[in-house]
């Protein structure tokens, strides 16, 4: 790559460039492990399991699978929070090639549907807790995924064991005794006798992990990504963090079916021989304990997380001089608010400030980071090692001039596949540029200034940004026009102190339907059945007619104008 990259003065001792080996997700695990077998890979409430053991949990898991008919090429997806089910199973289908479909767990019915059907889905995974949301879309599957439930218990010890059946267990849901699933325990039980496959023949560039994004269109799209785009994020990671990340303890907070959390979170900490010490369920309540009792030398999350650290009770005199790296991403991190939490960690004795990153779920998640010793006010940092960022004017692969506006172009070792199953998305979002290389649309606006410090400014296509998930605007307007009793409606995003943006809905009811509260609480109810929790409106005002542009169409800027002017 011969292009100009004016921010390498900035990389300090971070290397311009990094060899990445044609492992698959499995064999980079797998290497790691051999180097430090005795090291802890990962904490789950209180249990530590080592690297050789991981890799046992995986051949275990794998002979399961296998046991269960599922092999190379084969989609299973995995519905679960961060446990460790949900990393031995992803690796394990790495190891017999067949491919991982990454999933909210708290998505609603009908999104766990589309996602089951859209990917072909030989089986599912499942934690207990939401097993009722599988049998209640039964009828709407096109095909008959196997169903493997987990429960947070197969992996406590025997005391963490009993004090969560006295707990939290006493409120898990009772599994009926069918035959349309299969507990985890007999799961793995029926692949004792199971012989792996010799030689799989999984490349390092074949499709290995589906997750999910709404793309430059704000529409669900399957995101192919290969086990290259993962080690290399992974690998350029831990080098653009400025520490050698072995030994250390990763707080794997960020969710697992989210690019920032696996890829982050999770296999960038593996490979590198960092402890991942794994969060099923975030509580600004539990926050403070973690802090203490575990300390964490990384910390990789939204804005939210940290600015849960704010307003955490029990943290005050607590020294928090062992953290190494706080990394923001998956959302916009205000000056702000940046400012805020960089005071808050000097006044603990934090060696370090919040370092605001920058990616989408096209190319994993983070590719741009702010330098260890260096911020730029507003910016979102430099690109990583080996991945090139250029601003285009929107609509073409017209290259801008630095500082000026444009689309956010990038590319780099772990850039996507592509988008599955559509080819026109696909061939939108990755261009041909007159260099001869292609090209990331990213969809977002942003400008580069002449030291190659990237600024985003704002997405081109309607989405809100909520809690770090995306929720995108038409995909709820389609639901909530589907309620019987509503005409229009039209979804915005609100500026909420904690969550950057909450999701508020404008609704028109039919003719001769009166705008009540019993109105409200049905049509809130009907979200409810239809709409993920985190994309759920948190409000729903009546109108008797939207704002409209001159084409006819709703004018969702005018209703954001209006929230805005409110909250000033």
């Amino acid at each position: 790559m011969t292009q100009n990259a004016p921010w390498l003065k900035f990389y300090g001792d971070t290397p311009h460039t990094l060899t990445y080996p044609d492992y698959t997700l499995y064999e980079m695990v797998k290497e790691t492990a051999n180097k430090y077998p005795e090291d802890y890979v990962y904490e789950f409430m209180g249990k530590k399991t080592k690297y050789r053991e991981l890799l046992s949990k995986i051949d275990v898991v794998a002979k399961a699978f296998t046991a269960m008919g599922i092999t190379k090429g084969d989609r299973v997806t995995i519905a679960l929070p961060n446990t460790p089910q949900a990393i031995d199973a992803m690796y394990a289908l790495n190891k017999i090639g067949a491919i991982p479909n990454m999933i909210h767990p708290l998505s609603a019915p009908a999104e766990i549907a589309f996602y089951l059907n859209f990917s072909k889905s030989k089986a599912i995974i499942v934690l207990n807790k939401f097993y009722g949301k599988l049998e209640s879309i039964r009828s709407e599957l096109k095909y008959s995924p196997k169903v493997i439930v987990a429960k947070i218990p197969n992996e406590l010890s025997p005391i963490m064991k009993l004090g969560y059946a006295v707990t939290q267990g006493r409120r898990d849901p009772k599994i009926p005794d069918d035959n349309a699933h299969i507990m985890w325990n007999d799961f793995i039980s029926g692949g004792k006798n199971a012989v792996l496959p010799k030689n799989v023949g999984m490349t390092a560039d074949e499709c290995a992990i589906i997750l999910y994004s709404g793309g430059t269109t704000g529409t669900t799209k399957g995101i192919a990504l290969s086990s290259r785009n993962f080690n290399a994020l992974g690998l350029q990671t831990a080098a653009a963090s400025g520490y050698d990340i072995h030994g250390m303890k990763m707080l794997s907070v960020m969710p697992v079916f989210h690019g920032f959390g696996l890829g982050v979170g999770i296999h960038t900490a593996i490979i590198g021989g960092c402890m991942c010490i794994l969060i099923p369920q975030f509580s600004v309540n539990t926050y403070a304990d973690v802090l203490k009792k575990k300390k964490p030398n990384f910390i990789p999350g939204v804005p939210t997380l940290f600015e849960a650290l704010l307003r955490c009770e029990n943290l005050e005199g607590v020294d928090l001089s062992f953290l190494r790296g706080v990394f923001s991403g998956g959302d916009s991190l205000s000056t702000e608010l940046k400012a805020k939490i960089d005071k808050f960690l000097k006044d603990h004795n934090a060696p370090v400030q919040v370092r605001e990153g920058y990616g989408t779920t096209e190319c994993v998640t983070a590719s741009c980071l702010t330098p260890i010793n260096y911020y730029r006010e507003g910016s979102i940092g430099v690109p990583f090692p080996d991945t090139y960022y250029t601003i285009v004017r929107p609509g073409t692969i017209e290259e801008m001039c630095a500082n000026e506006e444009g689309e956010i172009c990038l590319r780099g070792p772990s850039m996507m596949l592509g988008y599955i199953d559509n080819p026109e998305e696909t061939a939108q979002t990755l261009r041909m540029h007159s260099d001869g290389y292609k090209w990331l649309h990213t969809g977002d606006l942003g400008k580069m200034d002449e030291d190659g410090f990237v600024y985003f400014k704002q997405r081109i296509k309607r989405m809100i940004v909520s809690s770090g998930y995306n929720v995108y605007p038409s995909q709820l307007e389609n639901i909530i026009d589907g309620h019987e009793k509503v005409l229009l409606s039209c979804v915005i995003g609100v500026k909420d102190a904690y969550k950057i943006q909450r999701v508020k809905a404008f609704v028109v009811p039919k003719p001769g339907v009166e705008p009540t509260d019993e109105l409200k609480a049905e049509i809130m109810a009907y979200c409810r059945e239809n709409i993920a929790k985190y994309a759920m409106p948190s409000d729903i005002e009546f109108r008797t007619e939207l704002p409209k542009t001159l084409v006819g169409k709703v004018a969702y800027r005018v209703l954001e104008e209006e929230e805005a002017a409110k909250n000033q």
